[in-house]
This record gives structure tokens, C-alpha cells and sequence, in this order.
């Protein structure tokens, strides 16, 4: 059974959006955690929560000194944050999106060093994680594939930070397949996309040679289908998010496993297999 008795005290940056809002009543509602503080942008008077609320991320680490700070801000903001969470030996789990590798490398090299740990997940669904597992295991044996994601018109990044963890992880799954000598040759020679590397943008964004196609319409939340091709067929792996609550058992297990682990951690998959 889980010790309730000393709950993880969880400060939540980004509480007014909507992934704020429900990562906010999913704590709320769960024994394990306390919401001790949230940072928003400007004090809001229809914010009501059962905590303090902050404009200034090193006065609210000042004054609450939160085990686990949970971020779902923006681009311009998780990297202030990730350096304030080291400056004060909290552990961070990111959620946000539109950091680049060096960054990830950089907060890793940094964590290892102070002996701390975060987690930094472009997705919480658990649905979407055996997508890009799926997807990653059929780029094997399929000589094409592009990505299509599909989200709400609020969403910042294009393309999506799982559209380019999943090209990322079916290269990888491609590279190693080349030494898998039981694979036709045809499909070993192959490349998952057009070799052109000046695609036009009727073709997608090329990530790690996968064509990418970003679509942003009201009414959707958060979908991303892989569609594999070979000689003669085609396969489709497909994830539909209707409702952000699909997020919340990935957001509660990553806050709960956060303090296990050392180093930044990228992709929740790595806590489920």
C-alpha cells in the first residue's frame, strides 16, 4: 500500500490551462500528493485552489520548497524553470514541449551532477506511448511511413513533441533493423521517407527522416496516426485523445516515480517497460 502519511508536495506551473487545470484536480483528488502551490502568469481571481498562487517561480521555491515541481507552461518558460528546480533541489517533471535536444542533454548532464532526478514526457497517455512503441516496431519491416498529428488550434509547437519522439524512435528501430540479417534486403535498403532532404512543405517537415504533417483545428484535442507502406499493403497505427483526463495516470505516475530516478528521464515509456 501507498504511504499517505507524508504526501509528495507537488508545485504546478501553467495551472490556469487546461492540462493545468485537470493535472490540478487529479492531485486534489489523489491521497498520495498535496498541491502545496501553483505559478501562473497573473494572479487570477477565478483561480480557486486550495493553495497559495505565485507570479515568481523562485519566491514560490523560496517560500513552499515543493518536493516535485510539475510544468505544463510553455517553450519560453520550462528552461527558467528547469534551472530553478536544480537551484533549489527540486525535481521536475515537464510536460511542456518545444525544448530541443542540446537542452535535454544539458539538464541531464546537470541533474546527474547535483544527484537529482526529472522527468520530461512529450506525452502522458498511455494509449499514445504503445502507439510509438507499435509504430517503432512496424518501421522494421516497412519500406515508407509518414506521421500525420492532428490537435486543438491553442497548441503552440508544430510538429508535436510525440510526432518527433515517434520519427525518433522508428529511425532508431530502422538503424537497428539493418543488422537484422532475416529482413529482405529490398526492406533493408529502403528509407522510411523520400531521400530529398529540401522536401516541400506539401510533404511535411522531415524529422529523423520521417515526413511529418501538422494539423491545428477547432474541436480536436490531441491524435497522431503513422501510416506505414510496403509493396502491395499499408499499415496504420493510429491514438485518439477526446478528453484530457487520458492523460491523467501517466501525470499521477510520473509525480509518484519522479523521486526514483537520476538524471532527466526522457519519455514516460521508460517507467512502463
Amino acid at each position: 500500500m501507498e504511504d499517505i502519511s507524508n504526501p509528495i508536495t507537488i508545485a504546478l506551473a501553467g495551472a490556469t490551462g487546461k492540462m493545468g487545470l485537470s493535472a490540478a484536480a487529479a492531485i486534489l483528488g489523489d491521497p498520495r500528493f498535496q498541491l502545496s502551490a501553483v505559478l501562473v502568469h497573473h494572479q487570477s481571481a477565478n483561480l480557486q485552489l486550495p493553495c497559495p498562487t505565485y507570479t515568481n517561480v523562485d519566491t514560490l521555491l523560496t517560500e513552499i520548497h515543493p518536493r516535485v515541481w510539475l510544468d505544463f507552461t510553455d517553450a519560453n518558460s520550462v528552461g527558467t524553470h528547469v534551472d530553478a528546480c536544480l537551484e533549489y533541489g527540486v525535481r521536475p517533471v515537464i510536460g511542456t514541449t518545444g525544448y530541443t535536444d542540446t537542452d535535454l542533454k544539458q539538464w541531464h548532464e546537470r541533474y546527474l551532477a547535483a544527484d537529482l532526478g526529472g522527468i520530461v514526457a512529450p506525452n502522458f497517455a498511455i494509449g499514445a506511448l504503445l502507439m510509438m512503441r507499435f509504430a517503432a516496431e512496424a518501421s522494421r519491416f516497412f519500406s515508407h511511413a509518414e506521421i500525420i498529428e492532428l490537435h486543438h488550434v491553442g497548441k503552440k509547437d508544430a510538429p508535436s513533441g510525440t510526432a518527433r519522439r515517434t520519427a525518433e524512435t522508428m529511425a532508431k528501430a530502422r538503424e537497428q533493423a539493418r543488422s537484422v540479417t532475416a529482413l529482405p534486403a529490398r526492406l533493408l535498403e529502403a528509407e522510411l521517407s523520400p531521400s530529398d532532404e529540401n522536401l516541400s512543405t506539401a510533404r511535411g517537415l522531415s524529422v529523423a527522416g520521417i515526413a511529418v504533417h501538422s494539423v491545428r483545428l477547432p474541436g480536436l484535442v490531441a491524435h497522431q496516426e503513422v501510416l506505414l507502406g510496403g509493396q502491395g499493403e499499408t499499415l496504420t497505427v493510429r491514438h485518439d485523445t477526446y478528453d484530457r483526463q487520458s492523460f491523467m495516470p501517466g501525470v499521477l505516475l510520473a509525480l509518484d516515480k519522479v523521486e526514483q530516478v537520476r538524471g532527466i528521464v526522457y519519455g514516460l515509456e521508460h517507467l512502463l517497460w
